[in-house]
């Protein structure tokens, strides 16, 4: 089984092959498909519904996958068994991980700087707000960490992987 946490809300369980066979959402059977299309993106059909989704970035530490669906963005975070199996352990991955900067995942302008150097930050903390395509997308600090430097200036536009803010 999987969770995915969508937008750091509500978790949902997903099991790929249900005790019918098919895919299963929240212990509900979902049926769906996808087919890849020549942009890149993905043409998905789900419960009788059309949708066009594009993954804009992926975050292998992180684990997480950022979507494209519609005009809007969605942050997916992943979980597997290994995951919780580690965590409740207390051997959590993400415990011991380092603190890495925060790089732009795609072109966009900086709107607003929510931090400064020298400022310590709480994991979940908002520290600075990225548009991109017509979106504001609000970028929150993935671990505790110490602000070292700020690389962006607002107003400015930014190119995707660009360091943003460097964390210690």
């Amino acid at each position: 089984m999987i969770k995915a946490t969508v937008n750091g809300r509500k978790p949902y369980e997903i099991n790929p092959s249900g005790a019918s066979g098919t895919p299963e959402c929240d212990g509900k059977p979902v049926a769906w498909s996808a087919e890849p299309l020549p942009s890149g993106g993905f043409s998905i059909l789900m419960d009788g519904k059309s949708f066009v989704a594009e993954v804009v970035g992926t975050d292998r530490a992180e684990k997480t996958v950022t979507l494209r669906i519609g005009q809007s963005v969605y942050e997916v975070g992943l979980e597997g068994p290994m995951d919780r199996l580690l965590a409740s352990m207390g051997l959590s991955e993400a415990a011991t991980r380092k603190v890495n900067d925060i790089k732009a995942p795609m072109p966009g302008m900086v709107l607003k700087i929510l931090v400064e150097p020298g400022q310590a930050i709480r994991k979940g903390d908002p520290v600075l707000i990225l548009e991109a395509m017509k979106m504001e997308n609000v970028f929150k600090s993935t671990a505790d960490a110490v602000v070292k430097e700020i690389r962006v200036t607002e107003r400015k536009a930014v190119e995707k992987g660009e360091v943003l803010i460097v964390l210690e």
